[in-house]
C-alpha cells in the first residue's frame, strides 16, 4: 500500500490498481483527488469536506448520513454519487477493504452539539491503515499504520500522543496539521517522537505531497 500526505488532514491510498483519498476539504491540493476511485469523507467540517474538491474527483463518495445531508442541501449535483455508510460496516473498494470505525467527534467544547464522525480502517496488500477522522476512537483491530491528529481545537497534544500509544501502530503519521504555526507543529512532533520512540514506534510528519 501507498498513501501520500497532502494538505492538513486528506491521504491519498494506492494499492494494486486501486485509488482513495480520504478528507480532502478546504487546505488540499487539488492532486489529492485526481483519478481516484473513490472519496471517503470522515464528517462535514470545512477542512475536511470540500464541494469543489468533489467535483473534481468524479468518483463514488462514500461518508456518513450528516454529510449526505450536507451535500443534498448546498450540493444536490454530487448527491447521487453519494453511499452513506454506518458505524462497523465494512466493504470493498476495488483492492481495498474498508470498515467504518466510530460514530462520533471528538468533544469540542462541552457546551456545543455533538458531530457525528466515522473513521476509515483501509487494508491491502496485507497493510492495514487507520484514519480517525476528528476522533481518538480505537478501531478494535491490529493497525499498521495510523494517521494521527497531531493539532486541534478539540485535543490536547497529551491526548493526541496517549492515543497513538494506544493503537501502537509500527507507524504513525501526523495529520490534520494547519491548526497550529511551525513552531507549534515543533514542539508536537518532538513529543510524539519522544514518547512512540520509547516504545519502538515510528512517528513521521510528511510535507504534502510525501509517499510512505
Amino acid at each position: 500500500m501507498r498513501l501520500t500526505k497532502f494538505g492538513h488532514a486528506a491521504v491519498r491510498f494506492e494499492h494494486d490498481g486501486t485509488s482513495l483519498v480520504v478528507d480532502p476539504g478546504v487546505w488540499t491540493q487539488r492532486e489529492a483527488v485526481e483519478g481516484v476511485d473513490a472519496v471517503l469523507i470522515t464528517h462535514e467540517h470545512m477542512d475536511h469536506y470540500h464541494p469543489e474538491l468533489l467535483r473534481a474527483a468524479d468518483a463514488p463518495i462514500y461518508t456518513i448520513g450528516a454529510v449526505a445531508a450536507q451535500i443534498r442541501e448546498g450540493a444536490p449535483d454530487l448527491a447521487e454519487r453519494v453511499t452513506v455508510v454506518r458505524p462497523d460496516e465494512a466493504w470493498s473498494i476495488g483492492s481495498f477493504a474498508v470498515r467504518a470505525v466510530g460514530e462520533l467527534h471528538a468533544v469540542i467544547h462541552p457546551e456545543l452539539p455533538r458531530f457525528d464522525n466515522s473513521g476509515y480502517l483501509l487494508s491491502g496488500g496485507g497493510t492495514t491503515a487507520y484514519h480517525p477522522g476528528d476522533a481518538l476512537t480505537a478501531p478494535g483491530e491490529a493497525v499498521d499504520v495510523l494517521l494521527a491528529p497531531v493539532s486541534a481545537p478539540w485535543m490536547r497534544v497529551s491526548e493526541g500522543v496517549d492515543f497513538a500509544r494506544m493503537i501502537g501502530a509500527r507507524q504513525t503519521v501526523a495529520i490534520h496539521d494547519r491548526v497550529f504555526s511551525p513552531e507549534g507543529l515543533a514542539i508536537c512532533d518532538a513529543q510524539f517522537t519522544r514518547f512512540l520512540e520509547a516504545k519502538g514506534l515510528e512517528y513521521r510528519r510528511l510535507p504534502d505531497g510525501t509517499d510512505l
